[in-house]
């Protein structure tokens, strides 16, 4: 009992309702090296460390590999926002020796122990308060962060676009030379092309006019060049220029040398649950991105993804991308039949949620290898 005292989040409660928690509590054991928490995932519990010790790891600008802040030793404790509201961890929690034991409740266990928010913040007026100044930090160095990640972005993708400016419109082979083919498709080609004489490289989409006209496709193609030239996110392929001759349309597309997401599953079968996770985080940025734009996606599938040279994912084809305002909906019948979302099906209408819906099927299909609907 005094032990808990000492903890500065229960230091004030009454003596029943820290009898309580007494009763609730749980221990877990970790061996070194075991992750107690990982920095950026969400967590509804909070840890106080009964035995051993513990080192705490973090994401800092200009490293590639998280860095050492502190250690922990018995008698401290990590994760008490999770008991106040939903927790994204801000960093990592590592055993540093075998045998480590934490005394462990979670959210749902302490309020009804505890009893409500309000209840709470009468006990922890001002521990509150530091918790919301230190989120307030958090979210302000993150959004510099983003802000510096952008600014960064948008001025490499202003240099390349003006390097690549000056090409001739009608014969961009005049400045750039052929290094490979990526891939060959019904609609033409995908060659991986450099800038003559420099280390420049990106992939050309070589689509021959004659498969445009046959399809049907014109609409699409300038719809697919409108969006992505005003796109600009890390998880979004960027389009630096376009072309044309009398045999093709031509898009000058950044590099990503990293393959297809399809390809990847079809040769493990399926991902484990981090992996998954990751996949999912990456599209979820990028729809994030492209619905504050006003833009509807609508062709979500293991092919439209692929991998840069970091591993991170990137959506391409955006021949289906719609732009509708902000309660519109679209009727258009679109997008690969097992990642359709009902409404469209039904021909009811659809909206931004459509996207949600084709992001459940991913989720299911990463994890299993197949989507949930291939059999119907």
């Amino acid at each position: 009992r005094n032990f808990l005292r000492s903890v500065s989040l229960l230091k004030n409660l009454p003596e029943d309702k820290l009898t309580k928690i007494i009763d609730c509590l749980e221990v877990e054991y970790y061996d070194k090296g075991d992750y107690i928490i990982r920095e950026g995932e969400e967590g509804s519990t909070f840890f106080i460390l009964a035995k051993g010790k513990v080192k705490v790891t973090q994401s800092t600008e200009g490293h590639d590999q998280p860095q050492l802040i502190k250690t922990l030793q018995k008698g401290e404790y990590f994760g008490e926002k999770a008991l106040i509201s939903d927790d994204v961890r801000s960093a990592n929690i590592i055993a540093e020796e075998n045998d480590v034991a934490c005394l462990v409740i979670d959210r749902e266990t302490f309020n009804q122990t505890v009893g409500t928010f309000e209840e709470l913040q009468k006990y922890l007026e001002g521990y509150v308060a530091n918790l919301n100044r230190d989120d307030e930090k958090r979210h302000a160095k993150r959004s510099m962060s983003n802000w510096k990640l952008s600014k960064a972005l948008a001025l490499e993708m202003i240099q390349l676009k003006e390097k690549v400016a000056r090409f001739s419109s009608s014969s961009p082979f005049q400045n750039l030379e052929i290094i490979a083919t990526l891939g060959v498709g019904g609609f033409g080609r995908v060659e991986l092309v450099k800038v003559k004489n420099e280390n420049v490289a990106f992939a050309m989409k070589c689509i021959r006019k004659k498969h445009i006209v046959d399809t049907k496709q014109q609409e699409h193609v300038y719809s697919e060049k409108r969006i992505l030239e005003e796109l600009c996110s890390p998880f979004i392929v960027k389009l630096y220029r376009t072309f044309k001759d009398n045999k093709y349309v031509y898009m000058l597309l950044e590099a990503c040398l990293g393959g297809e997401l399809w390809s990847i599953l079809r040769d493990r079968g399926s991902f484990d649950e981090p992996t998954s996770k990751f996949c999912v985080a990456c599209v979820t940025e990028a729809f994030d991105y492209l619905h504050r734009l006003g833009i509807i996606y609508r062709d979500l599938k293991p092919e439209n993804l692929i991998l840069d040279a970091e591993g991170y994912l990137k959506l391409v084809d955006f021949g289906f991308a719609k732009k509708i305002g902000s309660g519109q909906k679209t009727w258009t019948f679109c997008g690969t039949p097992e990642y359709v979302a009902p409404e469209v099906i039904l021909n009811k209408g659809h909206d931004f949620s459509v996207d949600f819906w084709s992001l459940g099927i991913l989720v299911y299909e990463l994890l299993t290898g197949n989507p949930p609907f291939s059999g119907i």
